[in-house]
Order: C-alpha cells, then structure tokens, then sequence
C-alpha cells in the first residue's frame, strides 16, 4: 500500500525546472527498484584486437609450430595461428620493430627493434611477455641472425661490426667480429651497414657476412679470420644460400642477382637481371630498380625456386608492385595491390640443410596479408580466413550488437556464402598453429561497420572471434557519373559521396536503415530470394530551416512553403528521379545530390531496397548532411533529422509525414529567446551541426542566398503573411496546436548569438558539439542529436503507454512526439499516421545523445517491433497478408498499463544523465562530467542488470547505475588521441564495447568483471607442445664437413670462459616482467602444466647443477686436505716426539 501512496504522491507532483528540488522526490522513487549491479561487478580490461596489422614494418614464421608473427611501425606485435587464434602485443617503447626471429618450436621470439633493443618473449603463455630485453648505446642494429635450434643470436649493426647476445641469459658474448678484421685490405672505404648475416647450412662454423656497398666476407668463427672477400661494384640489399652450402645469391640495387660459388670470389658465376632488356649486342642490361629481399629455394624433384620482390624496370611507370617467381625456365609476375613489406616462403622442413620443399609463398603487404600456393599452377592465392578486410574501404561509422537473435548469424551467413569470390587454392591454409580457447560466452554477437565507398558489413563477433558474414553495397541504387564534367553540379563532398554515416538496425526484425554523407537515407529489407526491382522507390524531402534564406521581399507569399520550412504539402514526394528545377538565374532547387538509378536493379538474397528518401538543395544552398537517423518495424516508420530540423516517412506507404524545422517541434515552449534578424548583415560563419565531413562546405556558404535582402521590419510582415495563409493547412495535417500560430510569426530559426535561456543558466549550456566532436560558435543552429521510438507515456499524466518518438537536439532539450497508427494489416496502408506534439520537454545540459526505456521493475523496454517474415514469397500471399495482421504494435511489457503503472525515461547529454519517472515526469539529474564532455552513451543490460556507460573526451569511461544514477566505474582509459576514436566508440550489452584503435584494426574491450575473469580460458594457445622434426640424414657430407658437434664449438666460442666479457657500456640489460615468476603466473591450461613441469625442471637442473658444483668443491677440498695430510705425516714420520 506504502508504494502505491509513493506513487501517487509522484504523479501529483509537477516537474520542476530545478534539479535540486526533483531529485529528492526522483530518488524515492528510484528507491523503489532494487538494483543489483555494484562496483565490484565492473572492471575494464582489452579482450582482443582484430584486422589488420596498421603500418607493418617485419614478419616471421616459426615452421614447425606454423604460428605468423607481425611487427609493426609502432612497435605493435600480432602473431597469428590457425583462423580464430591470433594475440596482439605491444612493446613499451612504440619504436618500429625492425626484425623478428623465431626460436624455432621452443615457444619464444625475438624482436629487434629500431632504437636499438631486442627482446625476448615468452610465448608459452597465453599473453605473451617479455623475459629479457638488451638495450645498445654505443651501435645501431640493422640485422639478426638466430640459427636454427642455436641459443647464440648473431646482431649486426650500422657499424659493420657484429655482437654476439646468448638469448638464454641475454648476455653479450665478448667475441665480437670487427668490420675493419672482416674486410682487411679489400676495400679502402668503410663497408657500410651490415645488411646479412646467415651461417653456411652445411657448416655452422663458417658465417656470411653482407656489407651494403657491396662487399661479401665469409668468416671462419674458429680461427678468427675471413676465408674469402666477395666484391660487387652495386649494393646488396639481401642474400641467401643454396641448401648444399656451395653457392649463394645476392640481389642488388640495380636489379640484378649474382650468383656465386663459395670457393670462387674472383666473380660471380651467373649474373640475371630478371626485369632487364637484353641488348642483342652483349652490352649489360638498362639497370632496374633494386630487388629488395631474394630467397632461393630447392626441391628433390626439380628446379630451384628463385623469388624476389621488386626489381622492375624503371620504364613500368604506374605498374603494381610485383612477387616474381623464377622456377626453371618459367617466370611468373605476381601483381599486388599494395607495396610488399617483406615476404617468406615457406618450406616442408625447418633445417637449412635439407632440400627444402617450398611450398607456399607469405607476403606483407602495407595493406594485406597475401599467401601464394606454389605447388598449383598458375599460383592461386589462399583464400585468407582471418578478419583482415576491416579497411578494405575506410570504415566510416560502426555499431556493436551483444546478445542477438540467434537464428541472425545463420541467416546473413547463408545470404553472404553466395558473394564468396572462385579461384582459391584448394588447399588448407597453411597458417595453422595453436589452439582455440574454450570460450564460455556463448550469446551471438554482432558488428557492423558503414564504409567510405558505401558498402556496410555485417561481422560475427561472437565468443572474441571476428568473421564476415556478408557485405552491402548501397551505391548500387545511385548512378555513377561517368565524367568528371558533371560530378561537381550537386554534390556536397569531392569524394565518396556514397560514404555511410549512421546506420540503425533492427536485429529482430532485419530492418536496416543507413543515412549517407550526401543527404540520403536508404530502407532495407532482409529476403533469402533474389528480386528484379523495376523502379527504385524515391522520395525527396525539402528540409529547409530559414525563411529568410529562402525568401525575398517581393515574391507573392503563395507561392513560398510555410514558417522556415516546408510542410508535407509542399515536399517532393514522387517515385522517379525528380529533374533539377533551376530558376533562370541557375540557381539549384528541389534536386537531390545523388541520382538514383533509372533502370531495374537486380537485388540478391540479402539486404534489398525497400525506399529511398534524399533531402535535396534548397534556393542553391545545399542539404545539411543527417545527424541522427532511426528506423521502426513496428510503426512502419523511418525517422531522421539535421541541423535544419526533423522529417518523419512512413516507408509502407511511402509518404512523408512530418516535415518541420526545430524550432517548430517546440510550439509555445521554446525555451531560448530567438530574435528575428536579417541574416545577411554581419554573418559569422558558424560550424552547422551536419558538417561532419571535411570535405563539406562551411556553413556560411550554405547558408548565402542569391536573392535580395529588405530590412527586417519588411521580412517580419512577409512572415506574418506567409504563415497565415499557410498554418491552418498546416495545423490540421499534422494536429499541431493552434497555441503554435503566434509563436512561429516571432521566431526566426537560427538561435542568434548568446540566445540566453529564460532561466538565466550560463551561456555554455546552449553551447554544443556536433557527433564528429567539430569545435561550434555560439550561432550554431539546432540540430537533431538523437532520436528514439518507445511505447510508453509521451504525456503528463497520460493513462495508458503509446506509441511515440523522443527528440533529441544539440541545445539539450529532449521532446516527445505522439504516434497515432491506424490497426494493422489492410488498414494500414491507407490510412495515415497521424504524428502530433505531446507538450513534454526534457531540458539538459549539452547536446543529447542517448535516450532509453525502462519499465516499472527496472527492465530495458525495447523498441517495439515486427518479427521477420519474407517479404518476397510470391506463392503464399495470403500466409504474408495473415502475418503482417498477426505481428504485434509492441512486444514491450507496457503493451497493457495500469494506472500506477510507472516507466523511467533515461536521457544522457555530454554533460549529463538524467532519469525521469513517467507520466509524472518527476526526475533525477546526475552531472557526468563538468571539465570534459561525453563522446558516446549507450544504455546497456549487465548481467541482471541495467546501467548508462558513458566515454568521454578526457580518455574516461563510466557506469552509472539505473534509475538512481550512482556511479559503478570511473576508469581513466583512453586519452583522446584521433577523432577516429570518437566517432566509432560503441558499448553493447554484457559489458562489450569496441572502437577503432587504427584505420585498420577494431580494438574490443570489456568493463565487466566475470569476462575479465574468464579472458584466461577464451584466449586461444599459441604454443603447443609437437616433436621437431628429424634432421636429415647427411651421409658423406657428415664426414667431410663435421656433424652435430657445431653447437659446443659455439659454447665453447663465445662462452664467457675463451671470448671473455663484453664491454659493459656496450650494451644493458633489462630483465622483462615476464620471467620465471611471470610464467609461473601466467601459464594456465594444458600447455601452462607443460611449461610449469619444464620450468621445474629446469629450476632442479640448476638446483642438481649447484648440488653438484658444491660437491665437487667439496671433493676437490677434501682430495687436497688429504693430500696437506699425507704431506704432514711423510714429514714427521721419522721425527721423535721431543724435535716438534
């Protein structure tokens, strides 16, 4: 009984302007929900990061774990496994990682980097972690060498000299290969960098040295000296041996290779220049452009495999950068779409010393990741599984979708098979290393991404994977000019005019709507059948916001559209493309910026045009671009707005209901003191809200009309004229007021310069930011921020919940719209909806952005919706007819409202949070934030509960609890660096939320505990324990050249105990966090209890180690106390007791 009192003292109660005096009545309310969630249930940690790597600058594979690491420019590290497994690492010194080695199948990497430090990491555990790091003070590094199952890393250095680092205690060996020994008397001038350094396969003593003017040394390691100097008057840019040890190969910057025989410096045995003409007269060939890297590759049964990258002849002006493949007398010319950063191939075996099988070919791209099959004709790629396309055309907007439907993914995935390309190699792909984790998260989860070119893909983003499950391309409804003399007529941006800017989808009942940087909005349906579609459904919208722009003084008011902005009568609404109308002075008018295709489009199974609605010019000032944009399958209606105002169209019958400018929404309540002025005298130019695209004109150019201008007192009498004539139509059509009549004479549209809000609040409050955070003067217009369907009570008092729209806008102020819908089915579509003011206004502090629903014990109520049915079964018209008569107005639980009966409506600015108990309207505000503003506010389900998360520009991202508004998280996260972040920060329910950290890469993270806490079990394993192969059997090359020893010769080298210390000021050594106390953390699972046992074992191997160094002292100690012993006794053995 308590709570009903509560209640009705509540609905009693009027809204009162102070925040102070309703929030004590809103807390009581709120008191009445239990809320569940708690600080402790949210903690912030990144999950995963997917796409591609940004900037790539290094890559290596690791042959028998088959695992792909990738450095980058920013000293970022992604290492890749079988589809589904990847890891993103980041090394604290953001310097480029200039080289990478595998410390093949024992689950370690090292990264050099271009400050000159290398790294161990340890890849046993699920984030790997850094185990040693060597700084160099004195030398920079330009190349590495780790030799296969050798613990001794060979570092060359700009110098020309070479370190030697054991990378078990990241220590420098005291054997160092000086250049000036190296080259001796060869050459007068210093070598250069060292660009190479491998060992002979066939003998681990002796070692290649590459200088880059072109001097090649090989070194004898045991005895200290160069055995033989190669001398080439060109650069080399790489080098590498034919398994057997007897020849290697140079590539070299004036594209050639020389091919030369180790016991013959004299010169090269063979010299090709793969891209040269060959002069008939015997002359040498037009030098090329450098081949940057060659690798020479045998086979059992066949010819050798050269491959290089670069070389082209310098003539190809404009040709793609080229893969070349030289196998016997066949020369295959690879073409890439983007320049190569590296490439490998890879072999059947990991010994240098064995023929080597290549069978597939891995190429970095600065753009994509290329595997090329070599043993099919033709050399077919491999179709890439990995979620590397993210920026296949830049991603302009994007939005995150946790806990879908789950008959969604089938249902885009069997629609998106159909767009897979042909001609992919059969085989499997070849990257296939590590193990998936056991994810628990089982919901499906979905993301999608609007793009430059204005396609939208839909990705699975399920349990931290991330897949394509199909693409749209939305400007196959336009036509594309064909020449250039006739693009720049009507668009309002130079390039991508297709580019999506907001998109809004229903996942239950498939309907998609995207708005377009030119203005346009496009409906789609989902249907599993292909369509012919004769005519594209079309309909333009006069969106204009000043009537004085439009205006001049001595036109007839009759023939001019009402109030600032065109009513329904007067917009464009036909089915075809409309002809620009241009008065005789060429002034652009009632043309849209697109042209939508005139001939039948073919749609596939898929997303299919359903409508398309453009804004179009206005008296020659372009359209505003869309600021927000909403779609419901329920009401049947797609709602957008600008920073002109707001236009509501009904896609079923393909009519614009509601066509008004801001201020019109307000009626009687505006609350900002808007005097009429003439636009023209003194105009600033002013940041409009819709100009979020760069390539936009200012506003003030928009906004300059070629007509003539009189003096205000004229202006307002043609006001006062126009409006009488034209607001009785007006007033019935849309069921406006007729308190709306006098206030519309008295206002001109653009808030003027510190228009002050009655209360008196300060002038920041009407300040505001666009969506793309653009900085805006005071003379912003009013631009619609946010928009939202609900069923609930639009009105004060209202009995019973209905269907309406909530209007957000960048002055803050929030406005209900009612809904009237006739019943469904047959009805439907020939009666109107009718679309009337409510009277409620919300006011906040800064421009809105979010606005949600919850119902009397706390609950999201969702927007009402349809359920999806195929809109093209032709056969079953009836069984359509029946459902679309059988879906429900609403599934929100307010479908049938007692009288006490309450819902909350929660409304987030950049500044605030406010929630307000409905119909009462009585509220609480929360200030979010008071130095920085809010970027993006989603209202999200967490596990039983339901709060408002919040990121903001100063990097902060938080929880507030829901109705009450207490804060759960406040993390300092993110600095905001790029505005590429803002615009693509989205959460979603269960704690997910996501951004773009480049243009290539999405960045997921979690600010929910329990996912936090089962990160460990779904993060996929990168080392599994597998048996290195066999080496091969040498036979007679064993005798001749020295078996399996090498390695101890090696130890013996450049141990401590013959090469002595290093030079400390050389380099520093710093211990990684992830050491043994790190792994013993870390490492969990199968593989953790593997490591853990060897990390065991080798801790008792350096205990039996010590043991046994203490116990041979003691022998050693034991033998010579014996031995002073004996000594002893001979001496007195003869003695008699009185000589001591």
């Amino acid at each position: 009984m308590k709570k009903f009192n509560i209640r009705k003292v509540l609905d009693g109660l009027t809204a009162v302007s102070s925040s102070s005096a309703a929030s004590q009545p809103g807390n009581k309310e709120n008191d009445l929900i239990p809320e569940t969630l708690q600080s402790e249930h949210f903690q912030l940690c990144k999950t995963v990061r997917h796409g591609f790597p940004y900037q790539p600058s290094s890559m290596t594979f690791d042959p028998v774990q088959k695992i792909l690491a990738i450095g980058t420019q920013s000293g970022a590290l992604r290492l890749f496994g079988r589809p589904g497994v990847e890891c993103y690492c980041q090394h604290d010194s953001g310097a480029a990682v200039i080289q990478l080695q595998f410390l093949i199948n024992e689950g370690a990497l090292v990264s050099a980097l271009a400050d000159d430090s290398i790294h161990l990491w340890n890849l046993r555990q699920k984030r790997p972690a850094i185990l040693h790091s060597l700084k160099f003070n004195r030398e920079r590094i330009t190349f590495c060498h780790l030799p296969f199952q050798s613990k001794w890393l060979y570092v060359g250095t700009e110098r020309g000299n070479i370190h030697i680092v054991n990378v078990e205690s990241f220590t420098l060996s005291g054997y160092v290969i000086m250049w000036n020994k190296a080259i001796e008397l060869s050459s007068k001038a210093h070598p250069g960098p060292v660009v190479h350094i491998s060992d002979n396969p066939m003998d681990e003593g002796k070692l290649i040295i590459g200088f880059e003017s072109g001097i090649v040394v090989l070194w004898d390691l045991k005895s200290k000296k160069a055995d033989y100097r190669y001398t080439y008057d060109e650069a080399i840019h790489s080098l590498a041996w034919h398994h057997e040890g007897k020849q290697f190969i140079c590539s070299h910057s004036d594209g050639t290779l020389t091919i030369w025989n180790v016991k013959s410096p004299g010169k090269p045995v063979q010299t090709i220049t793969p891209h040269g003409k060959q002069p008939k007269d015997g002359k040498k060939p037009e030098p090329c452009k450098p081949i940057l890297k060659v690798e020479y590759k045998t086979t059992r049964a066949g010819d050798p495999y050269m491959i290089l990258s670069g070389g082209l002849s310098y003539d190809t002006v404009g040709r793609r950068p080229c893969l070349t493949v030289m196998h016997g007398k066949s020369t295959a010319v690879l073409e890439m779409d983007h320049p190569i950063v590296d490439f490998l191939t890879l072999c059947e075996t990991p010994y240098p010393n064995d023929f080597q099988e290549p069978y597939a070919v891995v190429v970095l791209l600065e753009k994509d990741l290329v595997v090329i099959d070599l043993a099919q004709n033709g050399y077919p790629i491999f179709e890439n599984p990995y979620p590397l396309a993210i920026h296949e055309s830049p991603v302009t907007c994007c939005e995150y979708f946790a806990d879908c439907p789950v008959d969604i993914i089938p249902a885009l995935y069997s629609v998106g098979a159909r767009q897979k390309r042909q001609g992919y190699s059969k085989k499997e792909w070849p990257i296939s290393g590590g193990n998936w984790g056991l994810g628990t998260q089982s919901y499906p989860e979905i993301i999608i991404t609007g793009h430059a070119d204005g396609s939208v893909k839909f990705w699975d983003a399920s349990a931290i994977m991330l897949q394509v499950l199909y693409k749209l391309k939305t400007a196959k409804v336009f036509e594309k000019s064909r020449n250039k003399e006739d693009k720049p007529s009507t668009d309002i941006v130079d390039e991508d005019p297709f580019a999506i800017q907001i998109l809004s989808w229903c996942a239950e009942s498939r309907m998609l709507c995207v708005a377009g940087v030119s203005a346009h909005v496009i409906v789609y349906r989902f249907s599993k059948q292909e369509v012919t579609t004769e005519v594209v459904q079309l309909l333009e919208v006069r969106l204009q916001y000043e009537l004085n722009d439009a205006e001049s003084p001595d036109v007839g008011g009759e023939q001019l559209p009402a109030g600032g902005t065109s009513s329904p009568q007067t917009s464009v609404s036909h089915s075809h493309p409309s002809t620009s109308s241009s008065s005789s002075d060429g002034i652009r008018d009632n043309v849209p910026c697109l042209k939508v295709r005139s001939t039948p489009l073919k749609q596939s199974p898929g997303y299919q045009v359903e409508l398309v609605v453009q804004l179009v010019w206005v008296s020659g000032e372009p359209p505003q671009q869309i600021t927000s944009l909403a779609v419901n399958s329920s009401y049947g209606l797609v709602v957008f707005g600008n920073s002109n105002g707001l236009a509501v169209v009904d896609y079923l019958q393909k009519t614009v209901l509601l066509n008004l400018g801001t201020v019109e929404l307000y009626g009687s309540n505006d609350p900002y003191q808007r005097q009429p002025r003439s636009p023209r005298k003194s105009r600033q130019p002013s940041g409009g809200l819709g100009d979020i695209s760069e390539g936009s004109t200012t506003s003030e150019d928009r906004c300059k009309s070629p007509t003539s201008v009189s003096p205000a007192k004229s202006l307002s009498r043609t006001f006062s004229r126009l409006l009488s004539s034209d607001l009785a139509k007006m007033s019935r059509k849309l069921s406006l007021p007729t308190e709306l009549k006098p206030d519309l004479v008295l206002l001109s549209v653009c808030p003027p310069r510190g228009a002050i809000p009655p209360d008196g609040r300060d002038s920041s409050f009407s300040r505001s930011r666009s969506s793309s955070v653009t900085s805006i003067d005071k003379e912003a217009r009013e631009a619609i921020t946010s928009l939202h369907f609900a069923e609930t009570f639009a009105r004060k008092g209202e009995a019973v919940a209905t269907p309406s729209l909530w209007v957000g806008t960048s002055l803050g102020t929030v406005l209900a719209v009612a809904l009237s819908l006739p019943p469904p089915g047959e009805q439907r579509l020939l009666q109107p909806v009718i679309v009337s003011p409510s009277g409620t206004l919300i006011r906040l502090k800064g421009s809105i952005l979010r606005m949600a629903f919850l119902d009397s014990t706390g609950a999201i109520i969702p927007p009402s919706h349809e359920p999806w049915y195929e809109p093209n079964a032709f056969d079953d018209r009836d069984e359509r007819e029946k459902a679309r008569k059988r879906r429900p107005v609403s599934v929100s639980p307010s479908a049938s409202q007692e009288l006490s009966e309450t819902h909350y409506a929660v409304v987030c600015s950049e500044k605030q949070a406010k929630v307000l108990a409905l119909p009462s309207q009585a509220s609480v505000k929360h200030s979010i934030t008071e130095t920085s503003f809010v970027l993006r506010s989603d209202v999200v389900q967490m596990g039983s509960g339901v709060c408002v998360a919040c990121f903001c520009a100063n990097g902060h991202i938080m929880a507030l609890s829901l109705p009450s508004l207490r804060p759960l998280l406040d993390v300092n996260y993110l600095p905001l660096t790029d505005m590429r972040i803002a615009r693509t920060f989205c959460f979603s329910n269960n704690g997910q939320a996501m951004y773009l950290i480049s243009p290539t890469e999405i960045q997921r993270i979690t600010y929910s505990q329990d996912t936090c806490e089962n990160l460990q079990e779904m993060l996929g394993e990168l080392f599994t324990p597998v048996e290195t192969p066999e080496a091969p059997n040498r036979g007679f090359f064993k005798g001749l050249f020295g078996g399996g020893a090498q390695s101890l010769d090696r130890e013996e080298l450049f141990g401590e105990s013959v090469a002595g210390k290093a030079s400390r000021s050389l380099a520093q050594h710093i211990p990684g966090p992830g050491g043994i106390e790190g792994m013993k953390g870390a490492a969990s699972g199968v593989v953790g209890d593997l490591a853990r046992a060897r990390i065991a074992l080798d801790e008792r191997g350096q205990k039996l180690g010590e043991l046994e160094e203490r116990t041979a002292a003691m022998m050693a100690s034991a033998e010579s106390f014996s031995k002073h012993a004996h000594d002893m006794m001979l001496k007195c053995k003869d003695k008699k007791w009185y000589q001591f």
